[in-house]
């Protein structure tokens, strides 16, 4: 089944999957194309928000966890894409290290990394856990409630390679985003190839970089298919060295917020949409304690300050100065057993791997759902993302729709490779 759309406003989205479908031999001719020059990401998860009038990415993670959300069903299509990126990268690689979040594990990260290993494993590599947490000095054995275990091994570290106790991978797999700052022990190493590359982590990435090249790309899709780039792409802004702390270092915050709301207002205009538009402040990299704040209007501004100075208050060092992104809040008007819903798609390689829906009963449609609380319900992926059914009637294909999302995932990854190739710190050397 295809969930459906509580909004009125089904059209613009059914003309846009009519473009996609229409436009599908040149789509793929430009996504093979630009493979041909640019390295997708090894993996990543994008999470994508149907509005009914628009259809874009909100987010794009580059260490993507809950994989155990992925169905027996697409199982073979992640195992294909694992072997043609270990082909690429290592053809003769036997052996892989995935390197895990730190900290104590929960029941569902530990079957993420399950689900990681048994995927990799099943491509033809053997597959150990190393951990660079400081309190993992020994082997480690975690039992899942299904009765499995993972085992994690503390990291060796050598001159120029990282590794276990017997036990020398050719590839290192990250599945730690580095949010608290990359390590000495992942520094510095030259023989072994360190996947996603270090400036994917957070203390190099920004979102704003992110959906920079997003945009870029959006716009060549969106002139190939002949569609106002909009309608698959959400406007931001960003704000560099906020201090939450001093009220008048808000200011930029401030305007940013009204430029944005402006610009969304006359696109909203434009297309005859009568929601009323709002925007949403978040961090630039990683996360931050202020969480995600959406903003409606001007008047919501006071707000996000008092939710500043609650942060502030009573602490004993001032907090840091952090970048922050405004970006254009899309609504997701899709509904699974009448709870708010939006998709987010898995991919490895180039390829699109499967996904699920993420809901929440709690929230609503232009909230975050990635929060406590929520759920998951697997993509129905009969049909991989690259058969589409043309011919059948917008909205109420399964295929169709997902090829849809398929697209615009595909869209983020690119967005991302043209991203880490902007920030590659060898490229700096040799340009």
């Amino acid at each position: 089944m295809v969930p459906h759309l509580i909004t009125a406003l089904t059209g613009p989205i059914n003309e846009l999957e009519q473009r996609v479908l229409d436009s599908m031999p040149a789509i793929e001719r430009w996504f093979r194309l630009e493979w041909m020059e640019h390295t997708p990401p090894f993996y990543s998860s994008v999470d994508i928000r149907n509005a009914g009038f628009k259809l874009s990415p909100v987010d794009t993670n580059l260490f993507p966890s809950s994989w155990q959300n992925l169905t027996a069903e697409m199982l073979p299509l992640a195992v294909q894409a694992a072997m043609a990126a270990i082909e690429k990268i290592c053809p003769e690689a036997r052996n892989l290290m995935l390197i895990p979040e730190n900290g104590k594990p929960g029941s569902l990260y530990l079957a993420n990394l399950v689900q990681l290993q048994r995927i990799f494993n099943m491509a033809g590599l053997n597959v150990r856990l190393g951990s660079i947490d400081p309190a993992i000095k020994q082997n480690t054995t975690f039992e899942l409630p299904n009765g499995e275990t993972v085992t994690l091994e503390p990291v060796l570290r050598g001159k120029r390679r990282l590794g276990l106790k017997n036990f020398d991978p050719c590839t290192i797999l990250l599945n730690n985003d580095l949010v608290a700052g990359v390590p000495g022990i992942l520094e510095e190493v030259f023989e072994q190839y360190l996947l996603p590359p270090l400036q994917a982590a957070w203390p190099t990435r920004r979102m704003s970089t992110h959906f920079k090249c997003y945009e870029e790309v959006a716009k060549r899709l969106g002139k190939l298919m002949g569609v106002d780039p909009w309608l698959i792409n959400p406007l931001f802004e960003k704000c560099e060295a906020v201090l939450l702390d001093q009220p008048d270092r808000l200011d930029c915050l401030s305007a940013q917020v009204d430029l944005l709301l402006a610009r969304v207002r006359r696109k909203y205009k434009e297309y005859g949409i009568k929601e009323k538009p709002f925007v949403v402040v978040k961090a630039d990299h990683g996360t931050h304690a202020l969480g995600i704040v959406t903003v409606r209007d001007a008047k919501d501004m006071q707000g996000l300050c008092e939710q500043a100075r609650t942060l502030t208050e009573g602490r004993n060092k001032p907090l840091l100065p952090h970048d922050f992104m405004v970006q254009e809040g899309v609504l997701t008007q899709e509904r699974v057993n009448d709870a708010v819903a939006e998709p987010v798609i898995y991919t490895m390689d180039r390829y699109v791997v499967g996904g699920f829906y993420r809901v929440h009963a709690g929230r609503g449609v232009d909230e975050a759902l990635n929060a406590p609380g929520s759920d998951y319900v697997p993509l129905a992926f009969e049909h991989s993302t690259l058969l589409p059914q043309p011919g059948s009637k917008p909205g109420a294909s399964v295929p169709n729709r997902f090829y849809m999302y398929g697209v615009v995932g595909r869209l983020a990854m690119l967005a991302a490779s043209y991203e880490l190739e902007a920030t590659d710190p060898e490229a700096e050397i040799y340009a």
